[in-house]
């Protein structure tokens, strides 16, 4: 049975632990040559995320499933929901 900090699809957790998002991007850019937003954005992605109703855990999107702090640093990404907020 999932809990508020478990993944529902995968039942692994969602909490991040620090460092987190660095090491799955690294491990991310290590097949591709995707460009990062710069620090303004993404600060900017992340504060639009975490007021939206459809952040779930505090971590992922409803819409996609991602966590919303590595879309948010990639600049090719937008916002997943229907009417994309970012």
């Amino acid at each position: 049975m999932a809990t508020d900090t478990t993944c529902k699809g995968c039942r692994t957790t969602v909490r991040l632990v620090p460092g987190e998002i660095e090491r799955i991007l690294a491990e991310y850019l290590r097949g591709t040559s995707a460009e990062l937003a710069d620090d303004e954005i993404y600060v900017r992605r992340l504060a639009i995320c975490g007021k939206c109703p459809d952040l779930q855990y505090g971590t992922t999107c409803r819409h996609c499933g991602c966590l919303v702090a590595v879309r948010a640093k990639l600049t090719a990404k937008n916002c997943a929901a229907p009417a994309a907020r970012w």
